[in-house]
């Protein structure tokens, strides 16, 4: 009998995406809003998009930080971060405002890896907002949050308007600072 060789970790790497990137990170987004689409009313425009109005705006405002996601050298999501609440209006906090690890590369590691090295990135205050119905994206952000600043976290139910989220409030300093991301 020959031993099995183990499965390595995944070599995952969160890059900045330049602007000549931009119709990568749009297609990603149209993964992104289908999914989403369960849990919130998108409609498809009449050209068969969902469409995301901001994107642009990732290159244009220096408070906007656009990522891909690569495992293996391999597209497998990406990460939009942007200075200032959703929730609260604080423009000091870090908002993780879209987030996607496509399915082929869900539940093992990648998408905890991704936002762990990004919080690594930007040290400080963070949230991050989860639809209340989207109860899978809830844990997963319980977790990775957890895992990163190294205590449980629970998120804190707001309303505004019409909608309702879980909001997971964090700091990144200490957990950055601590140790590295063993992601990275």
């Amino acid at each position: 009998m020959t031993d099995l060789p183990e499965n390595p970790s995944p070599h995952i790497e969160v890059v900045p995406a330049s602007q000549d990137q931009e119709p990568v990170l749009a297609n990603l987004l149209e993964l992104y809003a289908h999914d989403f689409s369960e849990f919130y009313d998108l409609e498809l425009g009449a050209d068969g998009r969902f469409g995301y109005k901001h994107l642009p705006l990732y290159w244009a405002e220096p408070h906007r930080h656009p990522f891909l996601v690569r495992v293996d050298g391999r597209l497998a999501g990406f990460a939009l971060v942007k200075r200032g609440s959703e929730v609260s209006g604080d423009e000091r906090v870090w908002d993780m405002a879209e987030f996607f690890i496509v399915r082929g590369h869900r539940r093992c590691g990648v998408g905890a890896g991704a936002a762990q090295e990004i919080w690594s990135r930007f040290p400080g205050r963070w949230e991050v907002r989860v639809m209340q119905s989207n109860h899978s994206a809830k844990e997963f952000w319980g977790r990775a949050i957890s895992e990163f600043i190294g205590e449980l976290i629970r998120p804190t139910r707001v309303e505004k308007g019409e909608k309702c989220w879980y909001v997971f409030s964090f700091k990144s300093e200490s957990a950055a600072q601590a140790r590295p991301c063993p992601y990275s």
